[in-house]
């Protein structure tokens, strides 16, 4: 009987695992250029910015006098991690060790979804997402960074501290992981992991202060940012182009922004959206009351989105953090993050047009660019809301302090912790 089972786990196994290598044959075949993508060429910037950065690095300082080294001091881990592998040229010593966290990511999400009450349909989801962002997905050090994510998030059930702990570290590296600790529930669990997370990554930033001078330069560039052209706020640009407005597309700090009249008061008002959005998260932990096995990693969703799309700059690489959170989601049952994550699937397959394929109609803000990018960030708009309101819902409007039973044979059935701050 047992014998029996575990053929039957292994023949079930077999479909993912084909897939996830076959699509994974034709991702690598695009990023070391046998095949070639239509578009710019996305590789570029781990050939020629990455690899500038690793030279630097290598001589015993940070990067300080390139406005293009906008990371955080941990982000000098990914960039060297490429001397791993020294008998590999740079690019492609990297590009395998994005393949090989894309790897580890899935094998997380496959190992968590056959665990009882659990599912596998967030390992189905990560099959699916990165092949659709492209040779970007393997080209940029998101996914990194998003693997550390996803190990945070997957260890939040059992170890607070351990989620904590990674959570510390992946904000070293980029910042945006701090966000994975909004959703933790209250009391116990919140003082062990918000303590693990700022005593872990105030270690690794202590230590690459130490290590080398320069670490703290990337937060004036970080702040001189403009409006970057794949941004929510950069479509009144796009569109304003047709009435005369007299602004320019260009590269500035590392990235397309709209440069000109007006710029710097959209920047204003999409800083003044991410101070909102966080409101609405501090908001929402005041008043929530029920917090189920999924709920660090939905709130943890929901906050990324809310950071991404009031950001002054989307780029491509984002949908990685995005897909890779929601993927964590749905390994759960008791998750109802099934909508947005859709949307996010549907935002990442579209992101592949606008960049790198119709890049060039995007930065010539014509129909094709504005329908593409338009496209794109309507959906993100569309699973942001979508998101926020399931959360709210699920967490504040019908909650109640009265303790929900588990009902006998339903181990997926979700915990229900009631608390105050």
């Amino acid at each position: 009987m047992t014998g029996a089972v575990g053929n039957g786990s292994r023949m079930g196994l077999r479909l993912p695992l084909g897939l996830w290598g076959l699509t994974r044959i034709l991702l690598l075949l695009c990023t070391f250029k046998v095949v070639v993508a239509p578009g710019p060429d996305t590789t570029f910037e781990v050939e020629q910015i990455y690899q500038g950065w690793f030279e630097v690095l290598q001589s015993g300082t940070y990067p300080r006098n390139d406005v293009t080294w906008q990371y955080p001091p941990g982000a000098a881990l990914a960039v060297l991690s490429p001397a791993l592998l020294p008998f590999l040229d740079y690019a492609p010593a990297f590009f395998l060790l994005a393949f090989l966290c894309d790897a580890f990511v899935f094998g997380l999400l496959v190992h968590t979804g056959r665990r009882p009450g659990r599912s596998m349909r967030g390992a189905w989801f990560w099959l699916a997402a990165v092949p659709l962002l492209g040779p970007t997905a393997y080209a940029r050090y998101d996914v990194m960074v998003t693997a550390v994510a996803v190990a945070a998030l997957l260890a939040a059930v059992r170890s607070p501290r351990v989620l904590g702990a990674l959570t510390g570290f992946g904000a070293v590296l980029k910042v945006w992981p701090a966000l994975l600790l909004v959703g933790t529930p209250k009391g116990r669990a919140t003082w062990s992991s918000w303590s693990a997370a700022a005593g872990g990554g105030a270690a690794v930033l202590l230590l690459c202060t130490a290590w080398m001078p320069g670490s703290l330069a990337f937060l004036s560039y970080q702040s001189e940012r403009g409006t970057e052209v794949e941004s929510l706020g950069a479509m009144v640009f796009h569109i304003a182009r047709h009435f005369g407005w007299d602004g320019v597309a260009r590269m500035n700090y590392g990235s397309m922004e709209f440069l000109g009249p007006y710029v710097s008061w959209v920047s204003g008002g999409a800083m003044a959206l991410t101070v909102a959005a966080f409101g609405w998260l501090a908001l929402w932990r005041f008043k929530a009351r029920r917090f189920a096995t999924s709920t660090t990693a939905d709130a943890a969703f929901v906050a990324v989105l809310l950071f991404t799309v009031t950001s002054r700059v989307i780029s491509p690489q984002y949908m990685i953090w995005l897909f890779g959170l929601a993927a964590v989601c749905l390994v759960y049952r008791s998750s109802r993050m099934r909508r947005p994550a859709h949307l996010v699937l549907w935002a990442t397959a579209v992101t592949q047009f606008e960049y790198p394929v119709w890049f060039s109609h995007v930065t010539a803000s014509d129909p094709l660019g504005i329908a593409v990018l338009f496209l794109r960030n309507a959906l993100l708009i569309a699973a942001t809301f979508s998101a926020c309101r399931i959360l709210w819902r699920h967490t504040v409007t019908e909650a109640g302090s009265v303790h929900i039973p588990v009902p006998a044979g339903r181990p997926e059935q979700e915990k229900v912790l009631a608390g105050s701050i």
